[in-house]
């Protein structure tokens, strides 16, 4: 029997707020559980947060081309339009496509099996418990459309004193003003950390639904990712964006989750701390399934396949990520986060953030390290003119420790 592959995909879910990246005070001991039998990436950084470039990165082609190679796919979405991704005309044979469109009621569910992410992980159970797929494929956009979880899921994040969380299930969007409530601020993520306690449940369910393999196959292969992260007040924003402004590439944003379980059971419970892309996972799960290599992108930077790990724990490392938005660039490198924007008097505003230990990008050492501004914004202007040299200008001349 060939590999077969669940691929979960969740909008707006940042990888800072999860245990297995650090959370200390949301509980998600379904996901954790996966962290324990997988391979955890601990900097998967998107380099946009245009989620349909994100999509077609982790597995553009991947569901024509496992049709076309004889195996039975089932795709599971809330987002309408999702289809469009995968099933161009003419390739669609052999994919049954179910979507349970995500809805903005008018108070929070009462139970967790009515709100958007307990329908679409239920009908998402049905197709995994029929053991006949080779690959399902589940793709979440709730987290950016409504906050419904049952106020059962708030509870645990409130204290005696705390006052009550926001009503309403509607997403913030809020941009944070000196005289801004910090008990508004608090109260919205507490709302987002029930939903993602509601999420950790639906997906356990949807864990215990899978078959267990017949002792002449292997497991199934699994991977779940983030697609887009949330702002929630770090550097000024809560929830989306509306009108002017824009969304920055900040790590609350641009910094995903990814888990990926090897169907034999290699390199369970390990950590992978180097940089990867959505495309590098985008390929290696082509190579998990056999598939050949997707030529249908013509990207200057193409995935690197990180199947490697599983074997020799050997990778061709990357030493950057450039991620841009309208409102500014993001160069994320294994030692450095540095941010450019415009500023209001025209001069291109520049901070630098020192990783690992600076995880949230709140201190700004820009004015201790200038050759290495410079050669960050040498890469930043490369980068704005579409000029592929952005991927490979040196950095290290600039005083990046080796």
């Amino acid at each position: 029997m060939p590999p077969r592959l669940l691929l979960v995909t969740i909008d707006r879910l940042p990888a800072w707020i999860l245990p297995a990246w650090g959370s200390t005070w949301v509980s998600a001991p379904a996901l954790d559980a996966l962290a324990g039998r997988g391979l955890v990436f601990d900097r998967l950084i998107a380099p946009s947060l245009d989620p349909r470039q994100t999509l077609d990165a982790l597995a553009g082609g991947l569901v024509a081309a496992a049709a076309r190679a004889g195996l039975r796919v089932g795709v599971v979405s809330d987002e309408a339009s999702f289809a469009a991704l995968f099933a161009p005309a003419g390739e669609s044979a052999g994919v049954a496509v179910t979507v349970v469109p995500a809805v903005v009621p008018r108070r929070s569910a009462r139970r967790a099996e009515e709100t958007n992410l307990g329908r679409l992980f239920a009908a998402a159970g049905g197709i995994v418990a029929g053991a006949d797929h080779g690959l399902v494929w589940i793709h979440a956009g709730s987290l950016g459309i409504a906050w419904d979880a049952p106020e059962a899921f708030r509870e645990p994040y409130l204290d005696a004193d705390d006052p009550p969380p926001p009503e309403g299930v509607a997403l913030p969007s809020l941009r944070l003003e000196a005289d801004t409530d910090p008990d508004l601020v608090m109260g919205h993520r507490q709302r987002f950390a029930a939903q993602i306690s509601l999420l950790d449940r639906c997906f356990g369910e949807l864990l215990a639904a899978l078959p267990a393999p017949v002792p002449t196959s292997e497991g199934w292969t699994i991977c779940v990712a983030g697609v887009r992260g949330m702002p929630l007040g770090l550097h000024g924003l809560v929830g989306p964006p509306e009108g002017a402004g824009g969304e920055m590439p900040y790590g609350e944003s641009i910094h995903l989750p990814a888990i990926f379980v090897d169907g034999r059971g290699r390199m369970a419970g390990q950590r992978y701390p180097g940089l990867v892309m959505p495309a590098d996972l985008g390929v290696t799960l082509r190579r998990v399934l056999g598939f050949p290599e997707d030529h249908r992108a013509v990207d200057p930077h193409p995935g690197r396949v990180l199947s490697g790990l599983f074997d020799t724990w050997t990778h061709d490392q990357r030493d950057r990520v450039i991620a841009a938005t309208e409102a500014g660039t993001a160069v994320v490198t294994p030692h450095w986060f540095y941010l450019e924007s415009p500023g209001a008097d025209g001069e291109p505003r520049r901070r630098l953030h020192a990783k690992p230990d600076d995880f949230f990008e709140v201190a700004d050492v820009s004015n201790r390290c200038p050759e290495v501004v410079a050669a960050m914004a040498e890469v930043v202007a490369a980068a704005r003119v579409g000029d592929p040299r952005a991927w490979v200008l040196p950095l290290r001349r600039a005083g990046e420790v080796a």
